[in-house]
């Protein structure tokens, strides 16, 4: 009896530190994309083709995280059957790897274009497409800070920067039409710098996404698909 009482005392505790082991390896997958989007659009600004091969290579990792990630969320689901707030971290962890991986091939992308620009003339970057990938970069960021401290405003505020995100995204499409009605040369180039508009616009509705998750894993709340009448006040 005196053993039984204690596994029963012993138990959460465990299960409390694979939860956190778990939180920790998200984390981990998060920093690896967040260095594929910064080093994607520096190659993308320098022409940097070697740079962009790594960055492709890095996705295998990210992969591998994934995958790993996945594991450890059904074993505990299976071997500590989690509740309450440790059962929404582990549902919410099930959903974010996804994103995560998505936000990966999604900066893989942006590479495979600097591969493809590589024979066209160099050009400076256009500052509003450089700021459409601060933006994007942000987004991630501030969300995975968010998660690190189970803080629901700071997700809310990822939420509410995805208007800042689309608005960039197109003021850099308005003008991508106007440089290939203006320059019919221009065409190829602008075609795909208008890939990775968009590509980094994906990468900040995956970032949405992530907040979003926070805010149901603390609060247990799910604001996903919410009225467009209550969508700023999630």
């Amino acid at each position: 009896m005196q053993l039984m009482r204690r596994e029963i005392k012993t138990s959460p505790t465990q299960g409390a530190l694979e939860v956190q082991s778990l939180c920790d390896r998200l984390l981990h997958m998060g920093l690896k994309v967040q260095a594929m989007i910064s080093g994607s659009m520096r190659a993308l600004a320098e022409r940097n083709s070697q740079l962009a091969m790594v960055l492709i290579a890095a996705d295998h990792d990210v992969n591998r995280l994934e995958l790993s990630t996945d594991q450890m969320c059904l074993r505990i689901l299976a071997r500590r059957q989690p509740v309450a707030s440790e059962l929404r971290t582990v549902a919410s962890c099930v959903k974010m790897v996804t994103d995560l991986e998505r936000i990966g091939d999604l900066a893989v992308h942006i590479c495979e274009q600097v591969l493809r620009l590589d024979a066209e003339p160099v050009h400076e970057l256009d500052t509003e497409l450089w700021s459409l990938g601060e933006h994007a970069q942000g987004m991630v960021r501030d969300a995975l800070s968010a998660f690190r401290l189970r803080d629901a405003q700071a997700a809310r505020r990822v939420v509410q920067q995805d208007a800042q995100v689309g608005a960039c995204f197109d003021r850099v499409f308005r003008r991508s039409v106007q440089v290939m009605i203006e320059d019919t040369n221009e065409l190829l180039r602008v075609h795909q710098l208008q890939s990775v508009a968009t590509r980094l616009r994906q990468i900040g509705d995956h970032a949405k996404n992530l907040a979003q998750m926070v805010i149901f894993m603390v609060e247990g709340r799910d604001v996903r698909h919410l009225p467009a009448a209550t969508r700023s006040g999630v």
